[in-house]
């Protein structure tokens, strides 16, 4: 299974967040890198030309998925599974707290 969300950082887009069959994928974009004014997304995340990789979601990116009964609301109403973290990601964190927010990328 291979999917993908654009990572906004202030309303700019900073990378794209990938699971596939091997785990996730954290690349910033480019463009976002040559931004001198471009900041981390994440202090466990600085700014770097090659993308992050991890067996299971990365905690800053799974930090992001509300927890208790704003979680059991979006399971209920998106019939997600509450282990599928990349799914809940993609599903309620299109308009987080915070500067961050994803957008599912669909193929």
């Amino acid at each position: 299974m291979n999917r993908k969300g654009k990572v906004y950082f202030d309303n700019l887009l900073a990378g794209i967040i990938e699971q596939n069959d091997e785990g996730y994928i954290f690349s910033y974009d480019e463009p976002y890198l040559k931004d001198e004014a471009s900041k981390p997304i994440s202090l466990t995340m600085p700014l770097r030309n090659e993308s992050y990789r991890s067996k299971t979601l990365f905690p800053f990116f799974d930090g992001l998925i509300p927890e208790g009964w704003l979680l059991d609301v979006a399971i209920d109403n998106w019939k997600l599974n509450p282990r599928d973290r990349m799914g809940l990601l993609l599903a309620v964190c299109g308009d987080c707290i915070g500067a961050v927010h994803i957008e599912e990328i669909k193929e």
